[in-house]
């Protein structure tokens, strides 16, 4: 199983669309996927659920949430893990510093291979307490290491039970803690970009951090015992590559990318920057790394696809041609949700997303392998 963030410090990128798209198209090749949503808006966790679904997984948590030790004594384990519960969630005995889980609740099924934990607005909680116990890491303190190495053995225990392939994690811009944490302990990520400014500095920013991170974790690694260090992974995180994502598309062909002038500027920075900031013990060792991931197969813009996609909780090429019969067979789909049915020629459109985003997940497969 490989564990792989998205992970960019510039947001709007349409990481949350690719990751979600991501696994569906994996799920369709056979590979089994499940999604994490780690970013505190839950766009990934919002792309395949509804609203009055999410509500009620997080409203049954709350009281847990708040004090999590009261709650068992007052409502025990046993209801609460028989429905799918939010990371956050998951999380949380460790947060208070209590016993971990023995049994652990469903995972959402999305489609065929594809599963989902999903994101919770309160993970700033947890990361307020990996702030405060990352200083007894250099103490080798049990609970710290625990906080810390939490999300990478959550990971695990779900790929022990359900044979996951591919485990996909959803991050928030920042190069704050809990980022530091998810892309330390992942094996590999790949970086959503945009071809603007701001991407290319977001990846110079990453690379950056990326260093540092890595010395903090090697220093770490030799103050702590053998059988503590094997909570952490045995090789630091693998730039996986980028993809070039929402790109504009010119009409005439003027060059390789078929992209506007001002994009394809900037699409040509990428590599440079890549080279030059994200070092080479921190590449996976890819031939064609410095192109982007599936070439221009998702480079182009979607347009509004992405939007009524996830209107209707679904990849871009299930949108459904007319609504009514969705409506019928999905009772969760809000008359109030309204959005425009697509024309003929759009429908056409939607469906070849599907091609695209398989040719996207093969060469994602073929990388992740060298993990």
């Amino acid at each position: 199983m490989k564990i792989v963030s998205l992970f960019n410090n510039k947001g709007g990128v349409g990481k949350s669309t690719l990751g979600f798209h991501l696994g569906c198209a994996l799920g369709e090749l056979g590979k089994k996927v499940l999604l994490i949503d780690l970013d505190p808006q839950c766009n990934m966790t919002i792309s395949g659920v509804f609203e009055d679904s999410l509500h009620q997984i997080w409203q049954d948590e709350d009281l847990y949430i708040d004090d999590y030790g009261a709650a068992i004594e007052q409502y025990g384990l046993e209801k609460i893990l028989s429905n799918p519960r939010s990371i956050h969630f998951l999380l949380k005995p460790t947060e208070d510093g209590l016993n971990e889980l023995t049994k652990y609740p469903p995972v959402i099924k999305l489609y065929d291979n594809v599963d989902l934990i999903p994101g919770r607005l309160s993970l700033h909680k947890y990361e307020n307490k990996l702030a405060e116990r990352w200083s007894g890491l250099y103490q080798s303190d049990n609970l710290s290491i625990r906080t810390v190495t939490n999300i990478r053995r959550i990971c695990e225990v779900y790929g022990k039970l359900n044979g996951y392939d591919y485990v996909l994690i959803d991050t928030s811009p920042s190069l704050g803690i809990l980022n530091k944490v998810i892309i330390s302990t992942v094996d590999g990520f790949i970086i959503p970009a945009l071809p603007d400014m701001f991407s290319v500095y977001g990846i110079r920013n990453i690379g950056n951090s990326l260093q540092q991170w890595q010395k903090e974790f090697e220093t770490i690694y030799k103050l702590i015992s053998e059988d503590k260090r094997t909570r952490f992974p045995e090789k630091f995180v693998q730039f996986l590559g980028y993809t070039i994502y929402n790109a504009k598309k010119q009409s005439k062909q003027l060059n390789e990318y078929d992209l506007a002038v001002a994009h394809y500027a900037y699409a040509k920075e990428m590599p440079k920057t890549v080279e030059k900031y994200i070092v080479s013990k921190n590449r996976a060792p890819v031939a064609d790394i410095m192109s982007p991931i599936g070439g221009i197969a998702v480079m182009h813009s979607h347009n509004t696809f992405p939007s009524v996609a996830q209107a209707l909780k679904c990849s871009m090429w299930l949108v459904p041609q007319t609504y009514k019969d969705y409506k019928e067979n999905d009772p969760e789909l809000l008359d109030a949700l309204l959005v425009e049915e697509p024309n003929p020629g759009h429908f056409k459109k939607y469906k070849e997303t599907q091609e695209n985003y398989h040719a996207f997940a093969k060469e994602f497969i073929e990388r992740a392998e060298v993990l």
